[in-house]
């Protein structure tokens, strides 16, 4: 077990599954195909990120430095939350980035999303944290990787 304490963007209490990448997540790529076949969960379709791709993020925690890509991120990220298919946090080792957040706020003001966003975690976090390995958040921006 090894505590890391982030930065709260939106803040929560959640435990669950993590899912790590170690490169940027393109959030269009990642997101598009589900949220275009409105699926009820994501199957991340970005061939370029072989950390994660194929893997289902809805409901997990999504570990990631920082999203990359173009303008739409944000909406990207609201959409999958008006849609309730998001993962349940996002996990950011570095500072977020403006598209990330903007998508997360606006998901959390007017979707109603309870999804939960920390970010300057580090590098350690990104090196200890396993996909399928367990993580627990607390309000205050801590995150418990067993």
């Amino acid at each position: 077990m090894k505590e890391f304490h982030g930065r709260v963007i939106a803040g929560g209490n959640w435990c669950g599954e993590a899912v790590v990448s170690h490169a940027g997540v393109n959030t269009l790529a990642t997101f598009q195909k589900s949220a275009l076949h409105n699926d009820d969960h994501v199957i991340v379709s970005d061939q370029n990120n072989s950390d994660i791709y194929g893997l289902n993020i809805t409901g997990k925690a999504l570990c990631l430095p920082i999203t990359i890509g173009s303008t739409t991120g944000g909406l990207v990220i609201q959409t999958v939350c008006s849609m309730k298919i998001n993962p349940s946090a996002f996990l950011f080792s570095e500072h977020i980035d403006s598209l990330a957040a903007s998508g997360i706020v606006l998901a959390r003001i007017w979707e109603d999303s309870d999804v939960i966003a920390i970010d300057n975690l580090g590098e350690e976090f990104l090196n200890t944290v396993k996909t399928g390995g367990k993580v627990e958040i607390k309000e205050d921006g801590t995150v418990i990787v067993y």
